[in-house]
């Protein structure tokens, strides 16, 4: 059964005690990450008490000059709130406080560059008390391989033969985690470099970067389920796969905290690609001129541009509402975490995080016939690239990959296109591991196969790129080498 619902609409937008410091990271983690029980250590600034929870707490952004988070720890205590990470590099503090004024206040401390809400609902009380997912039982693999037409249409088909990538390239799935135990996934899986970044704060107990949904588990194996003769094929089955959980549960949201927490270890962790087939919630459009959105945006903006500075590639899907990314008018979506606001007024600085980021490549989704898939959003100068997205109306349609337990399931949306394409990423990573992010990202453009724009007056551009499918479906087998 194809999974489609509200929930696979925003996932793919486009469809995470006491702490120690990170020296390598910058990050200084939460509560669950350490054992020393009763300070925070953060440099530059005292110890600070471990925060508990309490009915009412609200999660919040502040955010100081990259280097020193000091004004920002001290802002946040003398207003009464508590210090739940913090992130030097970046210069980005996540406080808990109760009171609605309290950004307000914090925006005015000496050395505070800017502070906002990241959620317009209360915190969890699963943030202070997280749990790790049960392991799902195992099921024995279906086979024989059969032949896929997603494969196909990126010409895997002819790179599987020849190039199936190296195990030392990492490729970050940020999603709702994996099942690493899956016997299409378990050669490829590294629990070392997975963890939890649900509600905020890095958790690296054993099993919390396990999948509390299936969408994570099913894009890891669009990348790199086992060339193995049974089940499915990934377009990338040589190549190594960690999980970085960021969905929340019982929400299954992916506040920004959580996003931050995520590229941040995601750089610590020094992985090659993420894959981000979700958008941020709880605003699917983010617009500078309120400032809780605008601290969300810069925050986020600081972690994925420290991440790429450490040598990754980005990849993350556009989104499932059909909607002209390049011409947004009004949203009636968000906030998704409490009541939504109807035909709120959008501009054109309000972008979907983290697809509309830049360096990050924005990744459209095709069906069977690689014509645009009729959820898929597009945009003139917005979209990258395009690749398998499946349509959601016949099963055979959709995508088909791993899900929890040893099992297969289809599935539709961007955020089963944006995996082939950071399949196809990994694979020039293994053929040319000196590349930058900007090397990587100009050879998956320019490699891509053109695709005029159908007879819809929507779509504008031309085969070399139109805001349908940007530069044209992702190629496999030109990043392998064989062809066009």
């Amino acid at each position: 059964m194809i999974a489609w619902h509200a929930a696979h609409r925003r996932l793919a937008a486009g469809f995470l005690a006491v702490a120690l410091v990170s020296l390598l990271s910058g990050v200084v983690a939460s509560p669950s990450a350490a054992a020393v029980p009763g300070t925070v250590a953060v440099p530059g600034a005292v110890a600070v008490p471990v925060p508990q929870w309490e009915p009412g707490l609200r999660a919040y952004f502040v955010l100081t000059e990259p280097g020193d988070v000091s004004p920002a720890i001290g802002a946040v205590r003398a207003n009464g709130g508590s210090v739940f990470a913090a992130y030097p590099a970046i210069g980005v503090v996540v406080a808990h406080a109760t009171g609605a004024d309290f950004a307000g206040i914090v925006r005015k401390a000496p050395g505070v560059e800017q502070a906002g809400a990241t959620r317009t609902s209360d915190i969890p009380k699963q943030a202070y008390q997280p749990v790790v997912p049960p392991r799902p039982p195992q099921h024995t693999p279906m086979g024989p391989e059969r032949p896929r037409w997603n494969l196909t249409q990126i010409g895997a088909d002819k790179s599987l033969p020849v190039a199936s990538g190296s195990r030392d390239v990492v490729v970050g799935v940020l999603d709702t985690g994996i099942d690493g135990e899956h016997a299409e996934l378990d050669d490829a899986f590294d629990e070392s470099k997975s963890a939890s970044c649900a509600y905020g704060s890095l958790d690296r107990r054993d099993g919390v970067w396990r999948d509390t949904n299936s969408h994570g588990t099913h894009v890891a194996g669009t990348i790199a389920a086992a060339k193995d003769g049974v089940g499915v094929l990934g377009v990338a089955p040589g190549v190594t796969v960690a999980s970085v959980r960021v969905a929340e549960e019982p929400s299954g949201l992916f506040f920004p905290e959580n996003a931050v927490c995520a590229f941040m270890f995601a750089a610590q962790q020094g992985f090659d690609v993420t894959n981000n087939s979700y958008y941020i919630d709880p605003w699917q459009y983010l617009c500078p001129d309120d400032p809780d959105q605008a601290a969300i945006l810069e925050g986020v903006r600081r972690a994925v541009r420290h991440a790429e500075r450490k040598g990754m590639l980005h990849v993350a899907a556009a989104g499932n509402s059909d909607y002209d990314l390049a011409n947004k008018t009004t949203d009636s979506s968000s906030p998704n975490d409490s009541k939504p606001i109807a035909n709120r007024p959008l501009s054109a600085d309000c972008i979907d995080l983290p697809t509309e980021l830049p360096g990050v490549v924005t990744v459209s989704a095709t069906g069977m016939e690689t014509r645009k898939a009729s959820y898929s959003n597009y945009g003139t100068d917005k979209i990258d690239i395009t690749a398998p997205g499946g349509d959601p109306g016949k099963q055979d349609e959709g995508v088909l990959s791993t899900v929890p337990g040893g099992r297969y399931g289809f599935k539709a949306g961007t955020s089963m296109a944006a995996p082939h394409v950071s399949g196809v990423a990994a694979l020039l990573v293994s053929a040319h591991p000196e590349w930058t992010p900007t090397d990587l990202r100009r050879r998956l453009l320019g490699q891509a196969r053109d695709i005029d724009c159908p007879d819809d007056d929507r779509c504008a551009g031309d085969a070399a790129r139109n805001s349908f499918y940007g530069e044209g479906v992702v190629n496999a087998a030109a990043a392998a080498g064989v062809g066009r």
